[in-house]
This record gives C-alpha cells, structure tokens and sequence, in this order.
C-alpha cells in the first residue's frame, strides 16, 4: 500500500525545471562520478579473521556530521567481507542495554561515509531500543580497498552481508531479528543483498538510487542503445588510458557548482559541499570515483530478483519533489507483498539524508518493532 507523512518541511523546488535538466543529462552519470579524483582517505588496518571483531577506543573524539546523542553508547569496530577487505563501521547501542536485541545494518548514500547519514539513521534507531551499525563500504572512507572511490554491484553488496556477519557475532544481538537500511545508491545494494541473503528480516530502502539502472540506462531511461554504446566506447577508451599509464584515472571533485546545474545537482552541493553534511572522507564531498567506474555496472542490474525478498517485508521511503523517485516505484512494483511505499510530501532527494523533521524515524522505528519479532 501507499502512505503519505506529512512534514513541516514541505518545499517548492521547481520541479518542472527539473524534469527539462534531466532530459538534457541524457546518458551521462556526473552525478555518480563518472569524473573522478583521487583519495588520501585513512583506510582501516586489521589482521583479524572473518570471523572476528576488532573494537578500537573511540576517545572523545566526535568526526560525525550530527550530533551525538547522550542516550547512545558509539564505539568503532573493523570487520572482514568474504573478499578480504577490511570494512570500517560505526557501532551505536542504547545505553543500559540487557539481553539479545534486534539489530539493523545501515549504509548510504552512494560516496558518503558513517560519519555522514548512515550514521545519523543508526544512532537514532539506537536510541529508538536497536543495536545498529553503520559501515563504509569497500574502497571508500576507513574501509580498505585499492584503488581507492571505487563502486562494485557484487562487493558492495556484500558488504551489507559482512555488516551482518558483524552484528550477529556480538553476544547482545539476536541473530534471527537483524534488519537492514540502504540509503540513495545502497537502497539499492541493500535490496540486492537481502534478495540472496535470508538472514536480513526486514528492509528499508530510503531515497533509493538504482545505480546499475542509471548507469545503463540514464536517467529517466533517456539513454539510447547509441549513446549506451559510445558510453561503453569511452570507458573501453579510458581503460587503455589507465593501462598506459599505470595508474588509475580520477576527475575533478565532485559536486562542485559552475552555473546552470539541474536543481537536484544544487541539492547534492547543499548537502555534501557545505557544512550541513561536508566530510572529508566523503567521495561526494572531497573526491570523485574512478573515471571507470560504471564499467561493472552497466551489464549487472541489481534488483533482477527483488521479488524474492518475499515473504520478508519491504518498506520504500522517497520524497515527493525527488528526481530519483521513480526508481522506488519501479522497484516497489517490481517487489512482492508485503510491501509499503512511503511518499514524503515536498521532499527532495537529499532531505531524507539528514532533515530529522523530514526523515519518518517513528514509521521506520514501528516497522523495525513489527518486522523483527
């Protein structure tokens, strides 16, 4: 079914001039990163086993974009994917806690960090009664990988099952009541990940990005079979580039404004350039992905089987005014029951990254209680 939340934050965003940006962007993928630039970015350093947890001493430092909470316990923990790579993450428990709680994985957007939404989204189901965990995925942020600001369909869905793997070795959690939340581009990754992965019960796919969707297809699917295929071409073109070279290829910063951007583009700036959610080990706020990024994207569609996330339930947040709203609804009527699409009005994009009066934590808090008895 559908339901409508209704918010103080209603916003007039133009949406007509929106819809005319898109049509011009075509087949191009800017907004994902297709430009890239590379990153000095600290990455995680472990020797411990797939199996294992490494708990480091947070001290008093706080490096988040939110502020902490005082009824939240936050400690850092490293863990391992099955490929090796050692993943940085966030872990949130309510203070006083006692006995086996359910417990909720938490990554996105598409190049940001724990320190940016995901962690705003954990630490308040934290405090809502849950043990959450927000990672870095692969190649970005703490986590390892190299080269570094790359994007994988298969590894970065993986990273949700290792974020799993994580909660369910530690003592306090129930392992048959751990859920999980994707935000922008890990909407999607999230979706993929408990498609294949039984031990995730519930989902929440927040202002969903379908990045194999895009980058196969444009946005709005305006991309011809033409412009697919001088797409490819290129990134066929910049591979030989890197080989010639011996390095990997990155463009300039991402979401840097010279004038007449879609609107959506100005709301990423507002978000990821400014103070409001600026991180400097954020590849959307100080770096870019590699230039070949969309390489394992274009021919890998992610949710093939949404379907079979039944007869776990499904919940789709987007916002009205978003560009990217039609990727939920295709995704929500794609999905089997039970299911549950939740039109924010006047929202953009971007408010459900970090807009607490925007963002339904009470809906997401009943459904968590509901879904993971």
């Amino acid at each position: 079914m559908k339901d409508t939340h209704d918010t103080q934050k209603a916003q007039e965003k133009h949406s007509e001039s929106r819809r005319n940006a898109l049509k011009k962007t075509g087949a191009t993928i800017a907004a994902l990163g297709v430009a890239a630039m590379g990153s000095s970015a600290a990455v995680a350093k472990s020797t411990t086993s797939a199996q294992q947890l490494t708990f480091t001493d947070n001290g008093k430092l706080w490096d988040k974009t939110f502020p902490k909470s005082d009824n939240v316990d936050h400690s850092k923990i490293t863990f391992r994917n099955r490929y090796g790579l050692t993943l940085a993450a966030d872990l949130y428990q309510p203070k006083n806690n006692s006995g086996k709680l359910a417990a909720i994985a938490v990554s996105g957007p598409f190049g940001a960090v724990k320190e940016q939404s995901s962690g705003l989204y954990a630490q308040t189901m934290a405090e809502r009664g849950f043990i959450t965990l927000a990672f870095d995925p692969s190649y970005t942020g703490e986590s390892s990988g190299e080269p570094r600001n790359v994007a994988s369909p298969d590894i970065n869905t993986e990273d949700f099952s290792a974020a799993v793997d994580a909660l369910g070795s530690l003592p306090n959690v129930d392992r048959e009541r751990i859920g999980a939340i994707g935000i922008c581009g890990w909407g999607g990754f999230v979706l993929n990940a408990t498609a294949a992965d039984k031990r995730i019960k519930a989902v929440v796919a927040s202002t969903m990005y379908d990045i194999s969707r895009v980058s196969a297809h444009g946005y709005n699917d305006s991309a011809t079979p033409e412009q697919r295929s001088q797409m490819l071409e290129q990134l066929g073109q910049q591979r030989w580039q890197d080989v010639d070279k011996g390095q990997t290829a990155y463009g300039p910063v991402m979401n840097t404004l010279k004038g007449g951007e879609p609107q959506f583009m100005v709301d990423y700036h507002d978000y990821y350039r400014t103070p409001r959610g600026f991180h400097s080990r954020s590849v959307n706020s100080n770096g870019s992905w590699t230039m070949t990024n969309p390489l394992s994207f274009m021919n890998a569609p992610i949710l093939s089987y949404i379907g079979e996330i039944s007869p776990r339930p499904i919940l789709f947040i987007h916002g009205e005014k978003a560009h990217s709203r039609y990727m939920s609804e295709t995704a929500y009527a794609a999905a089997a029951e039970p299911k549950e699409l939740m039109i924010i009005p006047g929202a953009v994009h971007t408010d459900l990254y970090d807009q607490v009066d925007v963002i339904p934590f009470d809906k997401l808090n009943t459904f968590f209680k509901t879904h993971l008895v």
